[in-house]
């Protein structure tokens, strides 16, 4: 289990005060909104389940797994972020976790760690998250409950802001997500790269088509 200290560092690292930039990314659901594809509480929450269950989280969360426990392996690491980055569809999403992972690196230097120099580099989000984790005491449960929760979290204030849905209806869409949450990270606590894919496939056409929206209040 996480001790306080570790744990404290953990509620830093995924709060959206941490300065890795998550607020500008919106992953594709910007252009579902200027579609009309996500309109509503309901549509947001299906948007974004889908992503939990099928798509590009659900393949992070389990990056961060392996990455969490091959922290101590510069080779195996590297060997991730190789990966990631190939799973990554949208030259948009590419950038995106590249940025977030290097200032996610950046930031963490506050607490000292000799594996921040091991990491790959360019490294990306995931792999930075899971590796830094794991090198800092916390535990691999929790590390992927505080990263799935700060993806979701990260979703649904793009939807209070673009639909708009409101505060009220954005708080019970979190809400409705939770367990949906706890089961995504016990899977990928036990999970192998063997267990990686996605069929969230609207999800990646409207990251790749993001890039194309005449206006743009995000950067994917």
């Amino acid at each position: 289990m996480t001790d306080a200290h570790a744990l404290q560092r953990l509620l830093t690292w995924a709060s959206p005060a941490f300065p890795v930039g998550g607020f500008a990314y919106s992953a594709g659901l910007e252009t579902a909104i200027a579609d009309g594809r996500v309109k509503d509480r309901a549509t947001a929450r299906e948007w974004i389940d889908g992503a939990l269950r099928a798509g590009a989280a659900r393949n992070d969360a389990i990056l961060l797994s392996q990455a969490h426990r091959d922290f101590t392996s510069p080779e195996k690491l590297q060997g991730l972020a190789d990966l990631c980055l190939a799973l990554t569809p949208a030259r948009e999403r590419y950038r995106e976790t590249l940025a977030m992972g290097e200032a996610f690196v950046t930031a963490a230097r506050a607490w000292p760690s000799d594996v921040t120099g091991s990491l790959p580099s360019p490294c990306p989000y995931p792999i930075a998250f899971g590796a830094l984790a794991a090198a800092h005491g916390i535990a691999l449960l929790d590390a992927l409950l505080a990263f799935l929760t700060a993806y979701m979290q990260a979703q649904v204030s793009v939807a209070v802001r673009l639909v708009p849905i409101g505060q009220s209806d954005g708080l019970a869409v979190i809400a409705a997500l939770e367990p949906l949450v706890a089961e995504e990270a016990r899977n990928a606590q036990h999970a192998t790269l063997e267990d990686i894919g996605g069929i969230a496939y609207g999800a990646d056409i409207a990251q790749m088509r993001h890039e194309t929206l005449t206006t743009r209040g995000f950067k994917s």
